[in-house]
């Protein structure tokens, strides 16, 4: 693995769509996510996160160490057992807890903790535990292996040494965290029906014309603030390579992620503030507040990006502060 990353960085990121869904929410019949009380569009945090894993796996075709542990088709659980089968760390250290575990006095303690080495199996392993960190505890601890129990018999005490010598990896903190986005404007979210010329079935011949609705917003521009922290990142391995592919799929990842309901969304501006220490040189909220985006003359309803003006404050930086702009 790389050096971590010996700098704190905060960013604003821009994007926007036109005639499309950014982020549906199921509990309102996949509308887009609004705020009730302001009418401004909302996308998640797990949504932009779910983008950037989608890149990463794509571009580096899952391989170690930019594999990806949260995706479609795959499940948390035997992503954890591999700690347990590539490493050899592990499975030793394993191993030996269960020896230590039922004859604490014939076998001494093994010097690191499995759980710990399988963490950082897990980190090496995975881009998306490095950067956003992740829960690896999911086992089901009412469960009891037979390698765990003499008997095989699952009684109170039995699962209570399944769930000590349970084969987890623990909780990551990731050095990068993303807040939720909010549009700039409110947006109108709205839901057009849709149809089909043709029937499924001959059984079924009448079975056609209006088969559903696609909810939309006809124009939203979208800011989100981020975080980058060094001290996780030492705790992950998080290095400068991760740092320069995180900002590459910021600025591509849309380009991968067309869909009927996302068809034009668009990355528009990356703006990132450096810290030249790794405590940071000034408050996160303070360097976002230089940049603002206003409406240009004339417009009293955006429907394009041209629509907007984003400005960067740069006189009298903070010391040790250095803007980017990717």
């Amino acid at each position: 693995m790389n050096t971590p990353i010996a700098n704190r960085y905060e960013f604003v990121y821009f994007f926007d769509i036109t005639n499309g869904n950014p982020n549906g929410d199921p509990d309102a019949g996949n509308m887009p996510r609004i705020d009730p009380e302001t009418g401004h569009g909302i996308v998640t945090d797990v949504c932009l996160k779910r983008k950037v894993r989608n890149y990463v796996g794509i571009t580096k075709q899952y391989k170690p160490p930019y594999n990806i542990f949260v995706r479609e088709g795959t499940f948390l659980n035997s992503e954890i057992e591999r700690a347990y089968e590539e490493s050899e760390k592990v499975k030793d250290l394993f191993e030996k807890f269960l020896a230590h575990s039922k004859n604490k006095k014939g076998t001494p303690q093994p010097p690191q903790h499995y759980e710990d080495a399988a963490r950082e199996w897990m980190c090496q392993t995975y881009y998306d535990v490095r950067t956003f960190g992740a829960v690896m505890t999911t086992k089901d601890e009412s469960k009891t292996s037979a390698e765990e129990s003499d008997s095989g018999a699952e009684t109170t005490t039995t699962r209570r040494k399944s769930s000590k010598l349970a084969r987890t990896a623990g909780q990551v903190r990731g050095p990068v965290q993303i807040a939720f986005a909010r549009s700039i404007d409110p947006v109108a979210a709205l839901s057009a029906s849709i149809s089909r010329i043709c029937a499924v079935s001959e059984d079924n011949p009448e079975q056609k014309g209006v088969i559903g609705r696609k909810n939309y917003i006809p124009y939203g521009l979208y800011r989100v603030h981020g975080f980058i922290s060094p001290f996780f990142a030492k705790q992950t391995g998080f290095s400068e390579d991760d740092l320069e592919l995180f900002w590459e799929a910021l600025n591509n990842m849309f380009e991968h992620d067309r869909s009927a309901a996302r068809m034009e969304m668009y990355k528009r501006r990356l703006i990132i503030f450096k810290h030249e220490s790794e405590l940071g040189n000034a408050h996160a909220h303070e360097l976002f507040a230089r940049v603002t985006v206003c409406k240009k003359p004339g417009v009293a309803t955006p429907r394009a990006f041209s629509d907007y003006e984003i400005s960067v404050d740069t006189d009298n930086l903070p010391s040790g502060i250095s803007p980017l702009d990717k």
